[in-house]
């Protein structure tokens, strides 16, 4: 049995959640395609400051809503009978129980969530003692995989496409996940 520490937004949560939260507030019309880096500021043209206040405001009802990623349910649920998922996410500890509401709303089996509230997620995965991650944000999925020597997989979005180290594997989607995993646990016996 191994321990997955899976990342929650943009990667078990489809990574256009925000779009229509976005668009709709700041009169846009973007789409995923759009958002080219992971830094929204930058790429919305809104102050830090600005888009902080609305995205603090905004977040429990984001969260709330956010749609699956395609297929996540259910790889997810095979998973969950042969090893521990652990959800570790940036959100703030204050969302945990509109948090742990979506995964029951969603029927998500997780063993373990936590939310750190900032983007270091190495010394969480480091304290559970992960085998593997999950993650959408580049310079996360580097550093962990860099930091713990544990295979990362990167879910590929216009906003993560710098080049990424050998123990960095670029997927597509949940089933590509499923697939890579499969064959890596293959030779872990």
């Amino acid at each position: 049995m191994k321990r997955f520490g899976i990342d929650i937004d943009g990667t078990v949560t489809s990574p256009e959640s925000l779009l229509p939260h976005i668009n709709d507030h700041f009169k846009l019309n973007l789409t995923l395609q759009d958002i080219t880096q992971y830094e929204l500021t930058e790429v919305l043209n809104i102050s830090p400051q600005t888009f902080g206040k609305w995205f603090k405001e905004a977040e429990p009802s984001i969260y709330k809503e956010s749609p699956l990623a395609s297929g996540a349910k259910k790889i997810l649920d095979e998973w969950k009978e042969r090893h521990e998922l652990y959800f570790i996410s940036a959100r703030r500890s204050d969302l945990i129980q509109v948090t742990r509401d979506w995964f029951n709303a969603k029927d998500i089996m997780y063993h373990h969530i936590e939310l750190i509230g900032s983007h270091d997620k190495i010394s969480t995965a480091k304290k559970h003692e992960v085998d593997i991650f999950f993650e959408d944000k580049h310079d996360n999925a580097v550093a962990i995989s860099e930091e713990l020597s544990i295979p990362v997989l990167l879910f590929n979005t216009p906003y993560n496409q710098k080049p990424v180290p050998d123990g960095v594997i670029r997927v597509n989607d949940w089933h590509e996940a499923d697939t890579w995993v499969h064959n890596w646990l293959q030779n872990q016996s």
